[in-house]
């Protein structure tokens, strides 16, 4: 175990995270190799009457560390069972080793779309996965947990909130590949593309699990000349049956820029929603709603289009499926559709950001808020 206390050497390093858009000032900072150093951190901070935080990869801060920051970094773990088709995964491990693992026994977890973030942080936030619609929340999946408890004691438990999670096991599921990929569509078909994935999903069989995204790219160029200085809207498709070519022909006749779509291994699922891999400020919010009527489709494109007066990432996903019968939360068994707004914080600052948020959120009807995808502020 090392610790870090502010102006020494490495204390900025062991703090960083995916979000560099909060800044923490823990007094200390744990960085653990083992579960009996997380008790301690954990039996440290009781005795000094500190908060305590945690962080593996840092993608879902929401507010500044303070107290004593655990850094699970080093928790890096991964066992697999395949006589029962379950992993141990410690807390610090990310999707990817799960995921490379697995595979060699023919297995995927419910991961996410991008391959670096944290299992536990994820997984603590419900989990929603590429193979979500089919398998449900990856939380539902936790066969155990290891945590420390607020007194600084490990124990083994089903229960996410028991305090500090150290490891966790969990079923996996006997997939090991899918079809999948993207369509991106130019910036004048948004309104289109926009209604007919909704007409799209209308009876979407649970094996598919899909998302739209509507993103700004930059004119840089590090983005693929067909999509650089455009607003592209980007079909995200996870399918697990066997015609994804006849399922995704009525979108593919919208006529995209750019088709990635093809028969994936599992090992390279991340490449379908290709999300920046490098850390960078940001706020996130969300609302769930039970359906997607013309007029909230209309005030999408209004609100976080190429008029925006923020740059925003706009991605709504499709649930339903196995999540109608998941123990959730933060939506009910109606919720048929994430609406997400995801904006880098730079000239515009965080709070012309939420005001922008606002106008999109605001007027919604919703059944429900992920956690899981709250970035950069409180969860009210």
């Amino acid at each position: 175990m090392q610790t870090f206390t502010p102006g020494q050497d490495g204390y900025r390093e062991e703090i960083a995270g995916f979000q560099t858009g909060i800044e923490s000032t823990p007094k200390l900072v744990v960085a653990a190799t083992s579960a009996d150093d997380v008790a301690e951190a954990v039996r440290h901070a009781a005795a000094h009457d500190l908060p305590v935080a945690v962080q593996a990869t840092g993608h879902g801060l929401r507010a500044p560390a303070e107290g004593v920051l655990i850094s699970t970094k080093r928790l890096t773990g991964v066992e697999i069972d395949p006589a029962v088709g379950v992993a141990r995964v410690e807390a610090g491990a990310t999707w990817g080793a799960v995921i490379a693992a697995a595979a060699e026994h023919g297995l995927a977890p419910l991961s996410g779309s991008a391959p670096g973030v944290g299992v536990v942080g994820y997984t603590l936030g419900g989990g929603f996965s590429l193979l979500g619609r089919r398998y449900g929340l990856a939380a539902d999946h936790v066969v155990s947990a290891d945590a420390v408890t607020t007194d600084g004691t490990l124990e083994r438990t089903t229960d996410l909130d028991a305090g500090v999670i150290t490891a966790l096991e969990f079923g996996l599921v006997p997939v090991t590949g899918l079809y999948g990929g993207g369509l991106y569509f130019d910036t004048p078909k948004l309104t289109e593309v926009l209604h007919a994935w909704r007409d799209w999903t209308a009876d979407a069989p649970d094996t598919l699990t899909t998302s739209l995204a509507l993103i700004p790219y930059p004119d840089l160029p590090m983005v693929p000349e067909p999509l650089r200085g455009k607003h592209i809207a980007h079909v995200r498709v996870a399918y697990l049956g066997a015609d994804g070519p006849d399922l995704v022909a009525p979108l593919r006749a919208l006529g995209p820029l750019v088709d990635t779509l093809d028969r994936l291994p599992f090992t390279e699922s991340g490449s379908i929603a290709a999300e920046p891999p490098h850390p960078h400020a940001y706020l996130g919010d969300n609302r769930v709603v039970a359906q997607l009527p013309d007029a909230t489709l209309d005030a999408i494109v209004e609100h976080v289009g190429p008029g925006a007066s923020v740059p925003t990432v706009l991605i709504v996903d499709l649930l339903g499926g196995a999540y109608a019968r998941a123990t959730a939360p933060d939506f009910t068994p109606d919720s048929l559709y994430t609406i997400r707004a995801l904006s880098v914080v730079d000239e515009a600052g965080p709070d012309a950001v939420r005001a922008a948020h606002d106008k999109l959120f605001v007027p919604l009807t919703a059944t429900g808020r992920l956690r899981s995808f709250v970035y950069g502020q409180p969860v009210t």
